[in-house]
């Protein structure tokens, strides 16, 4: 095996590139001054500075991961086998994206708490990609970690990706090889929610969304029914294991002695149980395979012949807006120029409601409503909001979500004023809008202000954050200073004086407890959102996800009652 074969994917972070295109985070350290620019504020470089050095936190942590993987090269080529990214490296088409989602899963969790030694990822790989030019789910064990064992979100992480494919019709391309669940960490939360991983399978199939699975090693236990759910199983020769009770569970159980080969070998399930389709000699033979199973399947992605303009302002600037203080204002219409096609953006009711920002514009040749923020969302800003989602409902046209936002404004005029009823109008028409939902969180994503910009509960079909982004109930200043005064209420109402010290000391532990929970890296940690992207990439991530919505309004599927069986 080539060295250059060893490193192919190894390099790419969140998003790897046709040969011969750049990638944002490859000029992370360049100049981006671009003469003819819109003149930013004083602070852009700081901001920068800000923006750059959170990128790079995200930026080694995935890396970590990748060299935790690949400090395994050696076991596994020693055995003929190629490591989990060097699979993938070889499964996808060459010449198109792959955009790898949720990379930071499980960071600081479970198995280890330490940010200094844990390791992101939840020993998962997942993504969208193109196999023979179909666009796919793609989920890799990445057994160079643990033996591909189970973590505290590896279900959940594998659940959210079928999950996506479920909604976006995209077939779901499984490369397994796992030690199972960690009996030594065992947890029955894990053991009940995992069992939605098969669930979804089932469902897919049944949707008409084929699920097509590439064994490489072990899948024992429950993990032998994910190519027991699956409509193709391809499974490479005395590496692959499927099996309900590997040797040492069989003789413990019942005394029973058998092999591998015998129990779940590749040639035992083509020939006798006839759960393998297809038997492959080598990982890459069984690669090849899976790729020959996508072109039979046909689902070919064909480009549209629509061209469009570029921004006319600078993606780079998209470091320089966001300012390091989240309560220093920004001109959101700053981002959007820097996004939308040919810059061009079409404000709705610009004069009424004039703290919400609504209007329509083109992401690569997508037609798109965009809403985001210039400051609270007040009364006529939430009615506006509620009308123009309506409007774009009619249309058929996805909605997009630029969050910065500090909440509903609060306050005697306010409240007066209907803000309850009038929030609940934008509530109304953003949890029933049949169309797509894209949310990119930018910035601030504080109280109630999450829920009426399209915040992870009110399921987006994808939802990205920058490094930057922070998410909370409100800020930690804030959440200190309402517990101050409840303390000093408390005191008042007692008759005793309030303890300066004891509240004090615990106004700095809740502002460091809001101020560490509510960071981006943190978030994307526990699954609220579906990576960190580079603020540069925002356009290209955009434009993947509307095509992929767009293509699954389109493609047409042949739903079962049940699911293909394996028979």
């Amino acid at each position: 095996m080539q060295q250059s074969d060893t490193l192919r994917i190894h390099v790419r972070a969140s998003m790897r590139w046709p040969q011969g295109q750049k990638m944002a985070e490859n000029n992370i350290t360049q100049d981006a001054t671009i003469s003819g620019a819109r003149p930013l504020t004083s602070g852009a470089e700081r901001n920068r500075e800000h923006m750059l050095a959170m990128l790079g936190q995200v930026r080694e942590l995935e890396q970590r991961t990748v060299r935790k993987s690949a400090r395994a090269a050696d076991s596994f080529h020693a055995r003929g086998k190629l490591l989990p990214r060097e699979r993938l490296a070889h499964l996808l088409d060459a010449d198109r994206p792959f955009f790898e989602l949720m990379t930071l899963a499980g960071y600081c969790g479970l198995e280890d708490p330490d940010p200094a030694t844990s390791v992101p990822g939840a020993a998962l790989i997942v993504g969208i990609g193109y196999i023979e030019g179909v666009r796919c789910m793609i989920a890799v064990n990445d057994s160079g970690i643990s033996a591909g064992a189970m973590q505290a979100l590896t279900g959940q992480k594998l659940i959210r990706a079928q999950e996506i494919a479920l909604a976006q019709k995209l077939p779901f391309v499984q490369l397994v090889e796992s030690a199972g669940g960690n009996l030594r960490k065992y947890r029955v939360e894990r053991f009940v929610v995992g069992g939605g991983m098969f669930y979804n399978l089932a469902r897919l199939s049944a949707a008409g969304v084929p699920v097509v699975s590439l064994i490489h090693g072990s899948s024992a236990a429950g993990g032998a029914y994910l190519p027991g759910l699956s409509d193709h199983v391809i499974m490479v020769r005395r590496q692959a294991h499927a099996y309900l009770a590997g040797p040492s569970l069989l003789r413990a159980a019942t005394g029973e002695e058998a092999s591998d080969e015998e129990l779940g070998g590749a040639d035992m399930h083509a020939s006798v149980s006839g759960l393998a389709d297809h038997v492959a000699d080598n990982d890459l033979d069984g690669i090849a395979c899976l790729r020959e199973v996508m072109d039979t399947i046909g689902w070919r992605d064909v480009p549209g012949g629509e061209s469009w303009d570029e921004p006319l302002e600078p993606a780079g600037d998209l470091l320089r807006l966001m300012p390091v203080d989240t309560r220093t204002p920004v001109d959101m219409r700053e981002v959007i120029a820097r996004i939308v096609d040919g810059s061009r953006f079409r404000e709705f009711k610009a004069m009424y409601g004039a703290h919400t920002v609504c209007g329509h514009a083109r992401i690569q040749g997508h037609h798109v409503g965009i809403l985001t923020n210039n400051g609270p969302l007040d009364c006529d800003g939430s009615t506006k909001a509620a009308q123009f989602i309506q409007s774009c409902v009619q249309l058929g046209r996805p909605l997009v979500f630029l969050q910065n936002i500090t909440g509903f404004m609060v306050g005697r005029e306010h409240e007066q004023a209907g803000m309850i009823k009038h929030g609940a109008k934008l509530i109304q028409a953003l949890s029933n809008a049949p169309v797509p939902r894209l949310t990119i969180l930018c910035g601030s994503s504080f109280g109630a202000g999450n829920y009426g910009m399209c915040g992870r509960a009110f399921r987006p079909d994808f939802l990205f954050s920058w490094p930057n982004a922070r998410t909370a109930v409100m800020g930690g200043e804030q959440a200190a200073m309402t517990m101050r005064l409840v303390a000093e209420n408390a005191a008042r109402r007692s008759g005793n004086s309030a303890d300066e010290r004891a509240i004090e000391a615990e106004s700095r532990d809740i502002v460091a407890t809001f101020d560490r929970q509510s960071s981006a890296i943190h978030t994307s940690s526990l699954l609220l959102d579906d990576g960190i992207i580079d603020p540069r990439d925002t356009r290209s991530w955009l434009g993947m996800a509307l095509a992929t919505v767009e293509q699954a309004k389109h493609r047409t599927v042949q739903p079962m009652q049940f699911g293909v069986a394996r028979l």
